[in-house]
């Protein structure tokens, strides 16, 4: 299985499919900056499992830090895209900080992906380099039907 970097890690998604990805033999990066919105006690406690496993690592972090998360990602990495800043009312308070996370967050890391991508085919020696970057969208729903 692939190394996968996942964001959001510690809240109880992340690190619920964390534990799936683990289990499957899978090598997980968690990238969380444990904002104060859910208590640090209850995110510790969604990770205190996958703590106990060599196949996961956890980096506190903020997704709109670029040199991080270009760090965290090789061309060989995939990418699971959780991180969001929570509350819809807080939001409604303070959108800027909500945009400023959920949205600049997220273009840091696609073009972080980008350049890794980029890097992965230099190294590898193929000189179409691709223009754009696919990436799967994890749509997480109650939904059995596929």
């Amino acid at each position: 299985m692939t190394r996968i970097l996942l964001t959001g890690a510690a809240g109880f998604i992340g690190s619920h499919l964390a534990e799936r990805l683990v289990a499957r033999g899978g090598e997980v990066v968690g990238l969380d900056n444990f904002d104060a919105f859910y208590p640090r006690t209850v995110k510790e406690a969604n990770l205190a499992a996958l703590r106990r496993s060599p196949r996961f690592r956890l980096v506190e972090g903020d997704i709109r830090d670029g040199a991080l998360v270009g760090g965290l990602l090789d061309g060989e990495a995939a990418v699971v895209h959780l991180a969001a800043r929570a509350g819809v009312r807080p939001s409604l308070d303070d959108p800027a900080a909500y945009a400023s996370v959920n949205i600049e967050g997220t273009a840091v890391l696609l073009e972080a992906a980008r350049r890794a991508i980029t890097r992965h085919m230099k190294r590898v020696g193929r000189v179409d380099i691709p223009q754009e970057a696919f990436l799967a969208v994890l749509k997480v729903s109650g939904s059995t039907e596929s």
